[in-house]
């Protein structure tokens, strides 16, 4: 399970954006139904901070990515299992997930592309090594995105939403031809090339902590009526 964390920087300077990105998160994304692994919805968790559950790594992804190329947004994801049943209100969650969200999006202010990945020491050696190749790639992706240009950005927001070269140039006033090289420029080729891996890589490791899961779940099964459910 991934839980994912999200505090907005210099909010003391600007406005509040957390309102605007829990709507864009908690909708339908673009050639996608709403059920799209938002397991619980992003909700405010105080101040400017915004936390989500989710369960599909490829929206993880997607999500880091977004919230980093606005430059807004200092992210910690966190992996790991949560205890169930997972309550309806996000912010009443509990569970080794949400503590290394926490700890991710401390280390995420301070980190390349302001994005931190923290897992479970139980994922063994082969868990250690994907969840610090993960980090390092996402902190990549994270400063490619925030670096590329406006006009790369808006052709590669056409091509994510399924869109094709021939209908990106048309719905901006340009040719096929400023297109393609607006997309080679900002590597946006390799990028998605690059972040489909990491979601591959991020689902393994999502698969190496289950057994956690079928523990905390043992745990919450013989923790006595009426002691909490948070920890």
């Amino acid at each position: 399970m991934f839980v994912m964390t999200m505090d907005q920087r210099a909010s003391s300077g600007g406005p509040d954006r957390v309102t605007a990105l829990v709507d864009g998160l908690n909708g339908p994304s673009p050639g996608e139904g709403p059920g799209r692994g938002i397991l619980r919805p992003f909700q405010r968790t105080a101040g400017d901070e915004v936390q989500g559950v989710v369960e599909r790594a490829d929206t993880v992804v997607g999500i880091a990515l977004s919230a980093a190329r606005s430059g807004h947004w200092s992210v910690g994801l966190g992996v790991g299992p949560v205890r169930h049943p997972l309550p309806a209100e996000t912010r009443a969650g509990a569970g080794p997930a949400f503590e290394h969200a926490r700890r991710a999006v401390e280390r995420a202010k301070h980190s390349p592309g302001h994005l931190a990945v923290s897992g479970p020491e139980s994922a063994g050696d082969h868990g250690a090594e994907l969840l610090e190749a993960i980090e390092a790639s996402l902190q990549l992706l994270a400063e490619l995105e925030f670096r590329r240009s406006p006009e790369g950005q808006e052709a590669g927001r056409r091509m994510d939403a399924g869109g094709t070269q021939r209908e990106a140039a048309e719905e901006l006033g340009v040719s096929q031809q400023a297109i393609s090289s607006r997309l080679r420029s900002g590597l946006w080729g390799e990028s998605r090339r690059l972040a489909s891996v990491v979601s591959a890589m991020l689902a393994r490791v999502d698969r190496l902590v289950d057994q956690d899961q079928d523990a905390v779940d043992q745990d919450d099964e013989d923790r006595p009526r009426g002691s909490g459910g948070q920890s």
